[in-house]
């Protein structure tokens, strides 16, 4: 390994959930998890992220790590589709929850720059970021003059630890209308509307933004050790990253949680459709990156009510023969089939836990391969985050997509790519997957059940 630190804090705030993990960066392993649902505030002006509450939860975490090992560095990421108002203190306004419907979308849309300028969609509610920021300046414009610093999302928790303000290019190419690609620059909008001066400096994800303030290092029990706490990115970027130092171009990386995020390093020339929810991402070197997302896990959860059961052959068996599928979009405004009217194909409540599971996983497998398949996809694909432990959905990708399909479970995942931040940008390997590929065990009937559910599709889309 390379000299460096080796135990990683690493601040990881996701919308349903938020951890704080401690990486060993030695082992490439995960020493220690702490977990708790990230809640949405409903009182106040609007609904909003408790910041407060996981600030305290952060912290405590972060204690009860350094009682056990040395922390030599923390880092942070973050989902996408949020930011930061900070006055002279902390929270100008706080942070609002994308989900909440937002108004004056007709007035945002004179705004707004071209996609060929941001490659960002127009997405429901508050997912860009630029059209949060225009409803905050026109609803609360009192607020919004005290702003001091306009922070990315992991950047705010630097600020917290830190007192040091900055933002950073992953958070900024995240669907927000707020970036450039190409020129590596503030889109037009943030000149058009006043905004670039309130943003925070810009930083790299791999710069080192300051060093934990005494009061917090005393509060963790770490007493004037001096630990560095690294920029942070947004998480679907933690997912690329390992792979992005690793292996050898084409391959793509579809990273699952919330939203199922998928990306083609090296792939087939396709051009970008701001109506399927294609995009380009930015990684962590700030080159943009042809990718596509939906809410997949969060559609996964819907359709299995959160319990799902372990489908046997049997119940497989029984959900392809019977044509028993989902049809998008279930959560409407998303991915490749955003308008479409999804559903059942058939009444939910005759069937069994086993046959809701084995619909919903291959469901996903058929929308993560409509994903990769527009933004020109090749080579092997990487897959993760949960649903790298969702055997079915494995199984079924690698026969859709005809390419090996890999699940590795050892130094990778959004925590390990931002624990990789504190070894530097390091050099780009000419390898490959260091696992073996998920077996690709047949499963009968497959290609003529995913026939028919492109065939649904297209007649739904059709309005027929």
């Amino acid at each position: 390994m390379r000299e460096g630190p080796r135990f990683v804090a690493v601040i990881d705030i996701g919308k349903t959930n938020a951890k704080v993990v401690l990486h060993d960066l030695g082992e490439r392993h995960d020493v220690d998890v702490r977990s708790m649902p990230n809640v949405v505030r409903q009182d106040g002006p609007y609904p909003h992220f408790d910041t407060d509450a996981l600030f305290d939860f952060i912290l405590d975490g972060l204690a009860a790590f350094a009682s056990a090992h040395p922390i030599d560095a923390i880092s942070i990421t973050t989902h996408g589709a949020a930011i930061t108002l900070v006055g002279e203190t902390d929270l100008a306004l706080p942070v609002l929850d994308y989900e909440a419907e937002l108004t004056n979308a007709e007035d945002y849309e004179d705004v707004r720059p071209p996609f060929n300028e941001t490659f960002s969609p127009p997405m429901a509610n508050g997912l860009n970021v630029g059209w949060q920021l225009y409803w905050l300046q026109h609803h609360f414009p009192g607020e919004f003059a005290e702003v001091r610093y306009i922070l990315t999302y992991p950047q705010y928790w630097a600020y917290r630890l830190t007192g040091e303000a900055a933002c950073e290019a992953t958070s900024l190419g995240c669907h927000t209308d707020l970036w450039a690609p190409e020129r590596r620059d503030f889109s037009s909008l943030v000149d058009r509307m006043g905004w670039r001066d309130r943003f925070a400096p810009l930083r790299r994800p791999f710069d080192v933004i300051g060093r934990l303030k005494p009061e917090w290092a005393e509060r963790i029990g770490v007493g004037e050790r001096s630990i560095p706490v690294f920029c942070g990115l947004h998480d679907s970027n933690a997912s690329l990253l390992p792979h992005l130092q690793s292996q050898r171009a084409p391959f793509a990386v579809v990273s699952t949680g919330t939203w199922v995020v998928s990306f083609s390093i090296g792939g087939h020339a396709a051009s970008l459709d701001a109506s399927r929810n294609m995009l380009a991402y930015v990684d962590a070197f700030g080159r943009p990156v042809p990718s596509t997302l939906f809410m997949g896990g969060r559609e996964f959860d819907l359709l299995t009510g959160r319990v799902p059961a372990e489908p046997s052959e049997a119940a497989i068996g029984r959900t392809v023969d019977g044509g028993v599928m989902v049809l998008p979009a279930i959560a409407r405004g998303t991915g490749p089939f955003p308008n479409a009217e999804g559903g059942w194909s058939v009444s939910e409540t005759d069937l069994s836990s086993e046959e809701r599971t084995a619909a919903a996983s291959l469901y996903v497998a058929l929308m993560t391969s409509e994903s990769l398949q527009l933004i020109g996809a090749d080579g092997p694909v990487v897959v993760e985050g949960p649903f790298a432990r969702n055997a079915l959905f494995l199984r079924a990708l690698g026969l859709l997509v005809g390419r090996p399909i890999f699940a590795p479970t050892h130094g990778t995942g959004t925590s390990a790519g931002a624990a990789l931040l504190a070894l530097g940008p390091g050099d780009p390997q000419t390898g490959g997957p260091s696992e073996a590929a998920v077996p690709a065990a047949p499963i009968p009937g497959l290609a003529a059940y995913a026939a028919r559910w492109r065939e649904h599709v297209r007649e739904r889309r059709s309005g027929r």
